[in-house]
Order: structure tokens, then C-alpha cells, then sequence
């Protein structure tokens, strides 16, 4: 009796539990199946991919299971027998057996060519847009934030700004001092690792303007979690807009990247206030307003701290250093 309860109650929690299983994927876009809609012709690829080898392998499933259970109920034993009694001696049928084997190895061969036909769309950078155009960008991972890098010199940390309709040729890396990062937006295409001392190429070409975001997709520290990146993608005319006066403004030293530094770098761990949080508490250091000590501990670290700006231009410190000596953290 005992037996037969603890059965009934274990059958209710394996039913009740299912749903919740799958609760967290149900609240995606697409209940977590499928990629996000793609914005981009190699992310268009790695969608039609995916669709592909999934109906393949969700037919191949159902086939299978389906005569797993026909066959289960079809030579199951009429009555009982002796538990270690063997069943009735079912010779091999060749034919059968070859059929069997043969059918797998279509799927995969079909499986695999389709992957190899799209392969080239998805990891080939095309070599010119509509208007003969390609713009290449520098994308470093570090802990714990993406810095971009534009052939005129403008950097930018945690937002990259691309023009729609031409192709952006994105070569990723990570410091020799770092850790390896993933550069991942999951409407423009697919992951590419951020490897210290290596650079790998991936791309994207934005079908529309518009905003897109994603995730640093390998675990590289405690902050990782605070390691977002958007693309922001303009009308090519306003993209050259932008990066002509981002160029100007960050000669000057009239440029917001020193705001940019600020939230990007330091406030992921330090906080948007100086109030602390993974680093030590800022608001109302003295140490601040040593410019000379700033840089150094930005260019070489301490401690846990790892060189955050080791690397950068003498435009970038200077951004970083002035907006600290403008904006002290907690408006001291």
C-alpha cells in the first residue's frame, strides 16, 4: 500500500514538474527554438541551417519512437511467462538490416551537405556592398567590456556603430594579459571567440537600422554577466556623419568616451556611482584626483584588478582622466 502511494506521488511531481522545465524557455521570443530573427544574410543562413537539421532530426525522432512503441505493443508477451525465460530466436533479415544502415547515412550525407552548401554565406566576408564599400572594425574583449576600434581611430566601448547595407568585417581579439571572450549578437550572425594574441574574423551586413544586442558568450570572470554589447546600425549617411565628428570630438577632447570608460570599464565593478561593489568603493577617494597614480593602476593593475587599459592611447587616459576630474564618482 505504502508502495503504491509513493508511486502515485512520485507520477505527480514528474507531471507537475514537466512544465516548469520548459517555463523559462517558453518566455523567449520564440520559446527558445529557433534564433532570433536574423537582420543579417549570413545570420539568415545560420537560421535556415538550423531549421534544416532540426526537422531532420525531429523526423528522424518521431519515425523512431513511433515504431519503438508499435513494435513494444505488437511483440510484447500474451501471457505470463517466467521472468528469466528467453523469448522466441528472430533471425537476421539482410535486406532489413542493410536498409537500416543505408538510411542514416542519406540523412547525414544530406545533413552535411546542405551545412557545407551555406557555410560559405555564413563565415566569407563579401568583399564590397552595394556601393563598393567595407568597413572594417577592431573588436577587443576584455574584462569586462568590447572595445571597438575604427580605421579613422574613433573608439568606442560597448557599442559599435555600423552603417546599414555594407558589409563590417569584425576582427576579434583579447589581450595576451586577458582571457577569452565570445563576441556573440544573435540577430547579426554567429558566436566568434575573442582569443588572447589571436584574431579571428567574422561579419555582418544589417539588413535595417536599428538596435541589436548580445552577450559575451564564454564565462571570462565574475562580471561576465555585465558584458553586453549593442550595434547600433545607421543610415550609411548618418554613420558618416557620426564617425567624422566622433573622430573631431575625441581629438579635441570634447568626446563622450571618457563617459563611455567610465560605465563601460569601471562602473561594472566599481559601480555607476563609485559606491563599490566587485572593486573597492571610489566616491570621495582622494586618490582620484592623482592622475599620475590613475593611470598607472588603469595601464598596469592591482591586485584582482586586472590592467583595464593596458594598450590604450593617450586619447583614451586622457578621456577616462578628464571625465573623472569633471564627474567624481558620487559628485564629490
Amino acid at each position: 500500500m505504502a508502495s503504491s502511494v509513493r508511486a502515485k506521488l512520485a507520477l505527480a511531481v514528474a507531471v507537475f514538474s514537466f512544465p516548469i522545465l520548459f517555463a523559462s524557455a517558453a518566455y523567449g521570443g520564440n520559446g527558445g527554438f529557433a534564433p532570433v530573427s536574423p537582420e543579417s544574410s549570413n545570420a539568415h543562413d545560420i537560421r535556415t541551417s538550423f531549421l534544416f537539421v532540426s526537422i531532420f532530426t525531429l523526423t528522424v525522432f518521431v519515425a523512431v519512437e513511433t515504431l519503438l512503441v508499435v513494435f513494444i505493443f505488437r511483440f510484447r508477451r500474451r501471457r505470463r511467462q517466467p521472468r528469466f525465460e528467453d523469448g522466441p530466436a528472430i533471425h537476421g533479415a539482410t535486406r532489413l538490416e542493410l536498409f537500416w544502415t543505408a538510411i542514416p547515412v542519406v540523412i547525414l550525407f544530406l545533413v552535411a551537405s546542405f551545412v557545407f552548401i551555406e557555410l560559405p554565406g555564413i563565415s566569407n566576408v563579401p568583399s564590397a556592398g552595394a556601393t563598393g564599400e567595407q568597413l572594417r572594425v577592431k573588436v577587443t574583449g576584455r574584462q569586462f567590456y568590447w572595445q571597438f576600434e575604427y580605421p579613422n581611430g574613433v573608439v568606442t566601448i560597448d557599442n559599435l556603430r555600423a552603417p546599414v547595407g555594407v558589409p563590417v568585417r569584425l576582427e576579434v581579439t583579447a589581450p595576451d594579459e586577458d582571457v577569452i571572450h565570445s563576441w556573440w549578437i544573435p540577430a547579426l550572425g554567429g558566436k566568434m571567440d575573442a582569443i588572447p594574441g589571436i584574431v579571428n574574423t567574422t561579419w555582418f551586413r544589417a539588413d535595417r537600422a536599428g538596435i541589436f544586442r548580445g552577450q559575451c558568450a564564454e564565462f571570462c570572470g565574475l562580471e561576465h554577466a555585465k558584458m553586453l554589447a549593442t550595434v547600433e546600425a545607421l543610415p550609411e549617411a548618418d554613420f558618416d556623419s557620426w564617425l567624422s565628428k566622433q573622430r573631431a570630438d575625441q581629438t579635441n577632447g570634447t568626446s563622450d568616451l571618457g563617459d563611455e570608460e567610465w560605465a563601460g570599464v569601471c562602473a561594472k565593478c566599481h559601480g555607476l556611482a563609485g559606491e563599490g561593489g566587485i572593486g573597492p568603493r571610489l566616491a570621495g577617494s582622494a586618490a582620484l584626483a592623482d592622475r599620475t597614480a590613475i593611470v598607472k593602476l588603469i595601464r598596469n593593475g592591482r591586485g584582482l584588478m586586472p590592467p583595464v587599459a593596458a594598450g590604450w592611447t593617450s586619447e583614451q587616459v586622457s578621456a577616462l582622466t578628464t571625465y573623472l576630474k569633471e564627474h567624481p564618482p558620487g559628485g564629490g
